[in-house]
């Protein structure tokens, strides 16, 4: 069976609607989803009746409200389509009030203070514009999640308001440039996915990796990435399978997976998927998350999305891929063949500008976490400092309108490569800035940023939030212009003057850069406790309040949950270190130390010379006891941090207090792997890790 075939088979899709249910039922069900019409509970129990025995006929004994709550991860529970009959049987029913509307605990779930442990009562609403899918014999019902009081308690919620605030104050925009046939406009989105695999046997055998994701020892083997032979290069037999039987998956979920291929890393591979709204990319990265692991537990593999599961080689983003587009196929940020001719488009462009500038805090604050600050700025991903690459021939435009000078349509070209069996090949608008956080590339802005096992429901919604908010500022002046023309040239001379500050086309890996984003003004937020608090500023909690996407309780309570994770992660990853270094790395290295004066003392009894074996011996011996003084520095560290029981205090004492003795211990553990012998040390090392899966 082919790939059209069996493209989309596990999802009540368009298409499968239009099979299952009555046209007139269809005809609203399509109202909604595409105006956000009320679903009347009549249709509701229609679509509700076919959409179970269609997912029946899939095999499905079971339907779940699939939700995201504040967790970083999806939770579903599990309910039978199960009902009695009076002769003792049973027969299968699934309700509009039931696919509606679910009730699940939600005394457990992340709250950040908004209600108390006790208070448990918490709601699942279908959301309609992101097709119900069955897996695993479960019915699978994407929805929102809230409290019994209706404040929001989960990702997808502030995500469609998000997007809801930028259809809005686009529209007013297009409008202005008589584009009337426009009645809606969506954010766009295309997530690149990194990640790892390594063999389930030495993940097994590593405790750190098994309880955070990420190895707290280890030291670099002879060859790593220094040669860079594994970006791009032949994809390994097992890996091969793996990525074949995951597309096959992902496509039947209907999840447009695209491209495969090494990464920089050994070990270490990406999946890009073609765009789609942003609801429905983020519901579908969430779903390849999910089958990434699962899939790679048949294969004998262990997937890791953790952003630096290992020190010394690069880590794994999310390239999250951003644009807007109309209902009549629009791309709002295409500059066409002569962008600097294209008003509407520069309009768009001096936005999103004015919008990242001002709230270059918001966007850092959506990707910080302990994982990802392991990552930013480590040479291998964009650095904390929020710029803008937008390439040589709109910088130049930028330029231009600022000065008020006629700005030149660059010259693209084509590139000639003086073969002759060889094409042309046409040159794109900009070239690409891997070293950039928010690089425009062609018709999109790529946000290099976020890390692999996020949610990319978080920087959407900080991304859809601000661009709306600087469209309404431009249409309210717009609006009451009389000489629109006259009007639109002021505007973007006048803003892109006061933000092109932001705009930066060089290395952003550089000491310079560091220096020069310092005199410009721009944050540097080097760590997640640095950046957490900004989510209190006045500015920040009016702009999520003024366009109705979060509550200033809301905002302050996610504010509080990041940072108890923050502190809770870093927590477990002391605990698991302090573990591993008393109960694996100092016996195993006692035990070394125990054979080699067996062997000198043997050797010393023959006359033999034994000066390297005393060398030896006495620098594992300082080893481990500078080991052990590390793991009593961090005990004694972790008992003071318990003290500060304020989600702020205690995300600061594990950034400034708990990591650098954790970096401490690492230290001495892996200067001890390096003299200890291969088979004394207990555990798998950083080669058998990096080359484990053949």
């Amino acid at each position: 069976m082919g790939v059209p075939e069996i493209f989309g088979e596990n999802v009540f899709s368009e298409t499968v609607m239009k099979n299952k249910l009555p046209k007139d039922v269809y005809r609203s069900l399509k109202r909604t989803i595409d105006n956000g019409e009320a679903l009347d509970i009549g249709v509701a129990n229609v679509v509700a009746n076919a959409m179970k025995d269609w997912a029946v006929e899939k095999g499905a004994t079971h339907y779940t409200h699939w939700f995201q709550p504040m967790t970083g991860v999806t939770a579903e529970k599990h309910d039978s389509f199960i009902a009695p009959t009076s002769d003792g049987k049973v027969i299968m029913e699934f309700s509009g009030k039931e696919l509606v509307v679910g009730e699940p605990d939600a005394s457990s779930f992340p709250s950040g203070g908004i209600r108390a442990t006790f208070e448990a009562r918490g709601y699942t609403a279908w959301d309609p514009t992101s097709y119900a899918f069955v897996r695993d014999g479960t019915l699978y019902i994407p929805t929102a999640f809230c409290s019994y009081t209706g404040e929001v308690l989960d990702k997808k919620t502030p995500l469609l308001r998000s997007m809801d605030a930028l259809n809005k104050q686009a529209l007013r925009i297009l409008k202005l440039f008589g584009n009337e046939d426009v009645k809606h406009v969506t954010s766009t989105l295309g997530p690149e996915q990194e990640y790892f695999l390594i063999d389930e046997k030495v993940y097994e055998a590593r405790e750190d990796l098994k309880m955070t994701g990420r190895t707290l020892f280890g030291a670099m083997p002879p060859k790593g990435q220094e040669l860079e032979d594994h970006y791009f290069g032949s994809i390994k037999t097992r890996v091969s399978e793996f990525m074949k039987d995951l597309d096959t998956e992902l496509w039947k979920l209907g999840i447009l997976a695209k491209t495969k291929h090494n990464e920089v890393a050994p070990a270490q591979h990406e999946l890009a998927p073609i765009f789609s709204t942003t609801n429905v990319a983020t519901d579908h990265n969430q779903l390849t998350m999910e089958m990434m692991k699962k899939v790679a537990q048949r294969h004998g593999m262990v997937c890791l999305l953790h952003e630096k599961p290992f020190e010394g080689i690069n880590g794994s983003g999310k390239h999250n891929n951003w644009s807007m587009s109309t209902n009549t196929g629009v791309n709002l940020l295409d500059p066409g063949k002569t962008p600097a001719d294209n008003a509407q488009f520069m309009l768009f462009l001096t936005a999103v500008i004015k919008a990242v500038d001002e709230y270059q805090d918001l966007l850092r604050l959506s990707v910080a976490s302990a994982g990802n600050d392991h990552r930013l700025g480590a040479h291998e991903a964009p650095p904390a400092i929020i710029s803008i690459f937008l390439g040589d021939e709109l910088e130049g435009i930028v330029e231009s309108i600022v000065h008020g000078e006629k700005a030149a349509n660059g010259k693209k070209g084509k590139m000639r490569l003086g073969v002759d069996v060889l094409p042309e090949i046409p040159r794109d608008s900009t070239d690409r800035n891997r070293t950039s956080p928010f690089a425009f590339t062609g018709n999109k802005f790529e946000f290099r940023m976020p890390g692999s096992s996020f949610s990319v429901a978080e920087p959407n919604i900080v991304i859809n939030t601000i661009v709306a908010d600087v469209l309404e500022q431009f249409a309210d002046q717009l609006e009451k212009s009389e000489n629109f023309n006259d009007a639109l040239q002021a505007l973007l001379s006048k803003n892109l003057k006061e933000h092109r500050r932001i705009i930066f086309n060089g290395n952003g890996y550089s000491r310079e850069w560091e220096e020069e984003a310092g005199k410009r003004g721009l944050l540097n937020l080097r760590n997640t406790a640095e950046a957490l608090p900004y989510f209190q500023l006045d500015k920040n909690i009016e702009v999520f309040r003024r366009h109705g996407i979060f509550t200033s309780r809301e905002l302050l309570s996610r504010m509080e949950i990041a940072q108890e994770n923050y502190k809770k992660i870093i927590t477990i990853e002391a605990r698991t270190m302090v573990d591993m270094a008393k109960k694996q790395i100092y016996p195993a290295v006692n035990a070394y130390i125990a054979e080699l004066c067996g062997v000198a003392d043997g050797k010393a009894a023959y006359g033999a010379d034994v000066t390297g074996d005393k060398a030896l011996i006495s620098r594992l011996s300082a080893g481990n006891a500078q080991l052990f003084a590390a793991v009593s520095e961090l005990e004694d560290t972790l008992r003071e941090g318990e003290r500060h029981s304020l989600a702020e205090e205690g995300a600061k004492f594990c950034a400034y207090r708990i990591l650098p003795v954790m970096e401490r211990l690492r230290a001495a553990a892996d200067d001890l792997e390096r003299d200890t012998a291969k088979d004394y040390w207990p555990m798998p090392t950083y080669a058998d890790l990096f080359f484990s899966v053949e």
